[in-house]
């Protein structure tokens, strides 16, 4: 980026870069102590629920039967959750088409628990009806996979990001910087999501808040989106170091910040479109997976934004390696 000396000054006198306007108008990194505020006051609650609460596990991890049924005589949701509510157990059942629905309860005698529903609610279509069962140690199996998941995630995206900023100024420790900020970042779009999740399924016992394998799916692309969102922003502050060295880094990462912010507004905003209009529209089983989605979408605009990059300014004034 090319330097330019205001009129009627000196050739030989340091001249104010041009970039100077555009970074007042952004300066997230001086309020960085606001942008930080609001992430703890949203994820703070989430933190304390997953604590206290825990969450609610669907079949996937907490394990029991799920059946795929189709009704000959086309009942309504609300026929099948009373006939299911009747046989003691906890409704948690979806609709998936005209006359079929997905039912997902507690361990129980499946060839009881149908034969009991056709008598409630009406003839079961064989041919369109099936019943799966999930053990105890399969769901443990989950719950082990799907956190060694996101640890190895976690782990390969440092290291990654590491060598790739390895050349910046302050070699493999700048690149640790850039690296620990981004995942920093992304453990903050991961609690965040965890969280509201655990409120929705403990607090307001709500399906959509269920925890299955498809929130696992949502929880996993979150990661990979809100890492590639960061590396955007990073790679223009690592070009900008270069081109504008009359900069200091804070300046450098405000205007970094502003070149790409759009970007990264405008692209995840086509994507929210689409998640509100699945989550809105599309089926129940569904439902859950793009609310996750679009939390996780959200979420991972605004850390790259207003939380990785204050986060490597703290980081760089507390471990300085140079501009």
């Amino acid at each position: 980026m090319a330097e330019l000396t205001r009129p009627g000054v000196a050739a030989d006198e340091p001249a104010r870069p041009a970039v100077e306007a555009p970074t007042r108008r952004l300066d997230v990194i001086g309020r960085r102590n606001i942008f930080f505020l609001i992430s703890l006051v949203i994820i703070i609650p989430g933190i304390i629920s997953m604590v206290m609460n825990g969450f609610q596990l669907g079949i996937d991890f907490a394990g029991g039967n799920e059946f795929f049924l189709t009704f000959q005589n086309n009942p309504t949701q609300k026929q099948v959750e009373a006939a299911v509510a009747s046989e003691g157990v906890t409704p948690l059942v979806q609709q998936s088409g005209q006359g079929s629905f997905i039912i997902k309860t507690p361990q129980l005698d499946p060839t009881k628990f149908q034969s009991d529903l056709t008598k409630k609610v009406g003839p079961i279509d064989g041919t369109k009806s099936s019943y799966q069962q999930v053990g105890a140690t399969i769901a443990g199996e989950t719950v082990t996979a799907a956190a060694l998941s996101i640890a190895v995630a976690s782990g390969l995206i440092l290291l990654y990001l590491a060598f790739r900023f390895r050349k910046v100024q302050g070699g493999w420790t700048a690149g640790f910087q850039f690296g620990g900020s981004a995942l920093l970042a992304l453990l903050h779009d991961v609690f965040l999501l965890c969280g509201i999740f655990s409120i929705l399924g403990t607090v307001f016992k709500l399906h959509i808040g269920e925890i299955d394998s498809l929130f696992l799916t949502a929880v996993l692309t979150v990661v990979g989106f809100s890492v590639h969102d960061t590396i955007v922003v990073f790679d223009r502050i690592r070009e900008n170091m270069i081109v504008s060295s009359r900069l200091t880094f804070e300046q450098v990462v405000n205007l970094s910040i502003m070149q790409t912010a759009a970007r990264s507004i405008i692209t995840s905003f086509t994507v929210v479109l689409v998640l509100l209009s699945l989550l809105l529209f599309g089926g129940d089983t569904l439902k859950g997976f793009a609310l996750a989605l679009l939390i996780g979408i959200v979420s991972g605009t605004y850390s790259s934004i207003f939380n990785a990059t204050p986060l490597l300014v703290v980081w760089r004034r507390l471990q300085p390696v140079g501009r």
